[in-house]
């Protein structure tokens, strides 16, 4: 049987920052589980919390709160796959999403305006459009340095008109030959981004469910939430096998502990309680441990990805999801 070797964009070896002893990790691990176990994640979703209850969890469905014992973690664990491909519209544009495998580049959003150059020196700030999504898909399946193209911009025009999400789905496969990242998925329209899958593949299911030619990335609500929508999008992914990146962005002194330690366990329970709700909905379901979680500039109200400890937060993560065996996602350095 031959073995196909999928090349990728711009993959770079030999990163490597080490900041935790194995004492360490494991600490920031048992303080995770105890959170999970005693005082558990709200689960703003009923099918969510009937999952739960089935795999053995303590559910209280007036408060939604969910607790979550080692066995039921333990198993969502070893179901995970440590590997999985973001397939594009061929072998070429094709990359392994690996545990402690090769690193991969991509753009990240998604914003909701552009600037736009006029000349000297002059620019216009506006809502960005459905054709700014376009041409910026065009320009990122150029860049070799970027391995898939995440959702960068909205297509604020279709706010309002119809279904924005599908619309920038719809168009960012047909401008680009990479794997597509959907930042700002909605639960109820997965179904939507299934068909367009199916449809790429000529309406053969089969083959949409062996070779997604996208994922998806939602986000639980700091500190300690799974909403309705972050829920639909985790269960339906993981039925359709479209892998989902779990991404927190807890920020420390805001919607965490302002110990840097602290929002760790917090980040690493949201994280973890997706990613086991998707084992739980579909095992062995492709998934992202991720992050874009940083601090919260109390004097100026913002949530500044530049900042330094940014960096040492992904750094950090990055170790947690290495130390689960999950294929790791995190904001840049």
């Amino acid at each position: 049987m031959k073995t196909i070797q999928y090349p990728g964009k711009g993959a770079v070896n030999g990163l490597k920052l080490e900041l935790f002893s194995q004492d360490e990790i494991e600490a920031i691990d048992r303080a995770t589980r105890d959170v999970l176990t005693y005082y558990g994640v709200q689960v703003s979703d009923e099918e969510g919390l009937k999952l739960f209850e089935e795999a053995g969890c303590e559910v209280n469905f007036e408060t939604k709160m969910v607790k979550i014992p080692d066995f039921v973690m333990n198993k969502a664990l070893a179901s995970a796959p440590k590997t999985f491909y973001l397939y594009g519209r061929d072998d070429e544009h094709t990359i392994e999403q690996s545990w402690k495998g090769r690193v991969h580049y991509t753009c990240f959003g998604t914003g909701i305006q552009v600037c736009t150059y006029l000349g000297d020196g002059k620019y216009e700030t506006r809502d960005s459009n459905d054709n700014d999504l376009a041409q910026i898909a065009k320009l990122c399946d150029w860049a070799d340095g970027i391995s898939y193209f995440s959702l960068a911009v909205s297509a604020r025009d279709w706010a309002g008109k119809g279904a924005e999400d599908v619309h920038e789905m719809y168009t960012s496969i047909v401008n680009s030959s990479k794997h597509f990242h959907h930042i700002d998925p909605v639960g109820d329209h997965v179904k939507y981004y299934w068909e367009m899958c199916k449809a790429f593949y000529g309406g053969d299911e089969k083959l949409a469910r062996e070779r997604p030619i996208m994922s998806m990335l939602v986000c639980p609500t700091s500190p300690l939430e799974l909403s309705h929508n972050a829920a639909q999008v985790i269960i339906q992914g993981a039925r359709y096998g479209i892998p989902v990146n779990v991404l927190s962005m807890a920020m420390a002194g805001g919607s965490s502990s302002v110990h840097l330690a602290g929002t760790l366990v917090t980040h690493n329970a949201e994280i973890l309680s997706g990613i086991i709700l998707a084992q739980l909905a579909k095992p062995g379901a492709p998934v992202f441990y991720g992050s874009s979680t940083t601090i919260f500039d109390l004097k100026h109200g913002t949530a500044p990805v530049g900042a330094p400890e940014l960096g040492l937060i992904s750094a950090s993560v990055a170790k947690l999801g290495q130390y689960y065996g999950l294929p790791v996602f995190v904001a840049g350095m």
